[in-house]
C-alpha cells in the first residue's frame, strides 16, 4: 500500500452511518460502501489477520478514502448504489442493467401474495411503483415481509401444502396456506400493507400505536410485545429519505476551517437523488474571508467548467444574496439560462446544507488527523512556548460541575496521530468543596501525573483550562512530585470571553503570552481545551444522571413524563431513539424541531 496513514485516518473517523470510498493514487474509485458505523467498517479492512485475498488486493492500492456521512443506514445504502452505477468501481460487484424498472406486485388471490416484479405488468393484481433503485426495493421487501407477514411463494407452491414451510418458522409469513391465520385475519395484514405502500404511513402508524395501546390496557401482553415490535419496524422502514426525496436539482456547498485547514464539500443533488459529494481543500494566501472564498471558489468551479454533472437549477449556499447576485448573473450570460441561489434556511435545502456542513467538518478533521500536519501543528506549539523540543504529546486538564454537584475532571490527549482517545481520562473528584475548582484540579492532575511516573511516560506538555491561579496549583503537584520535564502552562478566556481572545499562562509568569488570533500554534492550544471542556461535561452530566437514579431518557432536558411516554411509544426504547436521525425525532408528537435537535445532541453527546 502507499503512505495512506490509516491509523491517524481512524482517529477521527465518524461512527454515524455513510458512505466510503477507495481511491487509488491516480484518484481512480477502487471501491464503494455503505457502513451503519463507518469507523468501525472502514476498520474492518486493515485488521491483521482474517482477511481474504481480494481484500488484500483492494488494500494494496488504497491511497486515500473519502466519506460522505448520511443521517440513516437507509440513505448510506441509496447513495451506495447510486455511486456504483455511476462509476462502476472494478472492486464492486457489478450487475447488469436491463434498464426495466422494479415494482412491488400484490396479487389478487383470496390470499394476496406480496413480491417483486420487473418490466412490464403481465400478472393481474395491483402494481406499486416503479423504484429507482432495485436493492433498495429489494431491502423494503424484506422489511414488509417481517411486517405484515404476508406469504411470498408463488401458486405452484402455496396450493400444495400441507404444513407450515421455514418462512413460517422464522416469522417471515402467516402461513394462510394451512389455515394458522383466518381470512379476515389476512386481509387486514393486506389492508395494513396497502396503506403503507401508497404512503400512508403515518396513519397506518397512528392505529398500530393505539391497537397496541388498547392490547395492553387488556393485559394482553404478548400481543402489545408483538405490536410493538411491528411499530419499530415501521419506523425504520419509513424514514423519511432526504437522500432520494424525488425531487429538487441543485449543488449544495459548505465550509469549514478547523484547525486551519479550510474544507469545501459539495453535494450533487439531481431529481432529489445525492448523486455525488466531495471535498475541496484550497488554499487561502489573500487571507480573505470566509464569505469571500466560498463565493470565489463556486464562481471559479461553475465559470471554468468543472461541475462534471452540468450547472444545476438551484446552487444552496449559507451567502449573502448580494454576493450570490453577480455569480448567477455571469451563469446566465453563460448558460443561457437561469440559476437560482437558497441559502437553505428551511425546508429540503436546509436539511441538505446541515449535511453538506456535517460533512465539510468531516473532512476537515480528517485532513487534520494526519501525522504530518499533526508533526507541524506541535512544532508550532514549541514556537509559540519557546519550548526547547516539540511536545511528543499534550495533555489538558478541565474541570466541570454542576453548582457542585458531580464534579468531573478530564484529560484529553493529543500526539502526533491526533486526538488520542484511548487515552482520554475521567476523574470523578472527592471529599472535595463544592465548587472548588483548584482543589478538584489538584486532586486529577496529582493522581494522573503519580501513575504516569511511575510508568516512565509522562507527556510533553501539560495544559490548564484556567489561569493563573489554577497554573500556581499545578505547578505545586509537579514540584511536590519532583517532575520537572513537563512544561506547564494554562488558556483562559480574557475579559471578553470571546474566543481568539485567551491569554496563555507560564508557571511562575507574572504576565501572560498573547498570541495572534491565527497562530496555528495557539489555535491547536484552543481546540485541545475545547475538546477538554467537552469530554469534562460528558462525564458529569452522566454522573449526574446516575446520582439521581435517572435513567438516560429521564435525564433529558426538556423531555418532561408526557414527552417521554410519547417517545417511548414511539420508538419503544432508547436504543432506537440513538439510531433514528434528527428529522424522526420531530415527528414525535409534542416534540418541535428545536427540541428534536436538542435530543439528538444529547443522546449523542455532540
Amino acid at each position: 500500500m502507499s503512505d495512506f496513514d490509516i491509523k491517524s485516518f481512524l482517529t477521527t473517523l465518524t461512527q454515524r452511518a455513510g458512505v466510503y470510498r477507495m481511491y487509488a493514487a491516480d484518484d481512480e474509485l477502487l471501491y464503494v460502501g455503505k457502513a451503519k458505523n463507518l469507523k468501525n467498517r472502514v476498520s474492518s479492512y486493515f485488521r491483521a489477520r482474517g482477511l481474504n485475498a481480494k481484500t488484500v488486493a483492494l488494500v494494496s492500492h488504497i491511497h486515500h478514502i473519502e466519506v460522505t456521512v448520511t443521517a440513516s443506514e437507509a440513505e448510506a445504502l441509496l447513495l451506495e448504489q447510486t455511486l456504483i452505477k455511476q462509476h462502476r468501481p472494478q472492486y464492486n460487484i457489478l450487475l447488469k442493467d436491463d434498464k426495466s424498472y422494479p415494482y412491488l406486485h400484490l396479487s389478487d388471490h383470496n390470499y394476496p401474495l406480496l413480491a417483486y416484479r420487473r418490466g412490464k405488468k403481465r400478472k393481474s393484481g395491483r402494481y406499486f411503483g416503479p423504484y429507482p433503485n432495485a436493492t433498495a426495493v429489494r431491502e423494503s421487501l424484506n422489511y414488509l415481509q417481517r411486517l405484515f407477514l404476508l406469504r411470498n411463494c408463488e401458486d405452484s407452491y402455496f396450493n400444495h401444502r400441507s404444513r407450515p414451510c421455514l418462512q413460517y418458522e422464522i416469522k417471515r409469513c402467516s402461513a394462510p396456506c394451512v389455515g394458522h391465520i383466518s381470512q379476515q385475519g389476512y386481509d387486514d395484514s393486506v389492508r395494513q400493507a396497502t396503506l403503507f405502500l401508497q404512503g400512508k404511513a403515518a396513519e397506518l402508524l397512528r392505529e398500530l400505536q393505539q391497537t397496541m395501546m388498547a392490547a395492553s390496557e387488556a393485559l394482553e401482553f404478548e400481543r402489545a410485545a408483538a405490536l410493538r415490535d411491528q411499530i419499530e419496524l415501521l419506523r425504520q422502514i419509513q424514514e423519511k429519505q432526504f437522500v432520494d426525496s424525488g425531487q429538487g436539482e441543485a449543488d449544495v456547498w459548505a465550509m469549514t476551517d478547523w484547525q486551519n485547514v479550510l474544507c469545501i464539500h459539495r453535494l450533487v443533488f439531481r431529481q432529489g437523488r445525492l448523486l455525488a459529494s466531495k471535498n475541496y481543500y484550497p488554499r487561502n494566501p489573500a487571507g480573505d474571508d470566509d464569505t469571500e472564498l466560498l463565493a470565489g471558489f463556486i464562481a471559479q468551479f461553475y465559470l471554468a467548467d468543472h461541475a462534471q454533472e452540468g450547472v444545476p437549477k438551484e446552487v444552496v449556499a449559507e451567502l449573502p444574496a448580494e454576493t450570490m447576485e453577480p455569480i448567477t448573473e455571469a451563469l446566465r450570460l453563460s448558460i443561457g439560462r437561469r440559476v437560482s441561489h437558497s441559502r437553505g434556511q428551511r425546508g429540503q435545502n436546509r436539511k441538505w446544507l446541515v449535511m453538506a456542513q456535517e460533512n465539510a467538518r468531516t473532512g476537515a478533521q480528517a485532513q487534520v488527523s494526519g501525522r504530518q500536519e499533526s508533526a507541524r501543528k506541535l512544532e508550532e506549539v514549541k514556537q509559540l512556548l519557546h519550548l526547547s523540543d516539540a511536545p511528543a504529546r499534550i495533555e489538558c486538564f478541565d474541570i466541570s460541575h454542576a453548582q457542585g454537584e458531580a464534579t468531573y475532571a478530564s484529560c484529553v490527549v493529543y500526539g502526533a496521530e491526533g486526538l488520542m482517545k484511548d487515552r482520554y481520562r475521567r476523574f470523578s473528584i472527592r471529599d472535595v468543596a463544592a465548587g472548588d475548582d483548584y482543589a478538584a484540579l489538584e486532586q486529577a492532575t496529582r493522581r494522573h501525573l503519580t501513575r504516569l511516573k511511575e510508568q516512565d511516560d509522562l507527556p510533553g506538555l501539560l495544559l490548564i483550562d484556567g489561569g493563573k491561579g489554577q497554573v500556581a496549583r499545578v505547578a505545586e503537584v509537579l514540584e511536590e512530585l519532583a517532575i520537572s520535564t513537563v512544561a506547564l502552562f494554562g488558556i483562559s478566556k480574557g475579559e471578553t470571553r470571546k474566543s481568539g481572545w485567551e491569554f496563555l499562562w507560564e508557571a511562575g509568569a507574572a504576565t501572560p503570552i498573547m498570541p495572534e488570533a491565527h497562530n496555528e500554534g495557539f489555535r491547536l492550544l484552543q481546540w485541545v481545551r475545547d475538546e477538554a471542556h467537552r469530554f469534562a461535561i460528558t462525564g458529569h452530566r452522566k454522573a449526574r444522571a446516575k446520582s439521581r437514579s435517572q435513567s438516560d431518557l429521564e435525564s433529558l432536558e426538556g423531555v418532561g413524563p408526557k414527552r417521554r411516554k410519547e417517545l417511548l411509544l414511539y420508538f419503544g426504547s432508547l436504543r432506537n431513539m440513538r439510531g433514528a436521525p434528527k428529522e424522526e425525532l420531530e415527528k414525535v408528537p409534542g416534540i418541535s424541531k428545536k427540541l428534536a435537535e436538542q435530543i439528538f445532541i444529547q443522546l449523542h453527546g455532540e
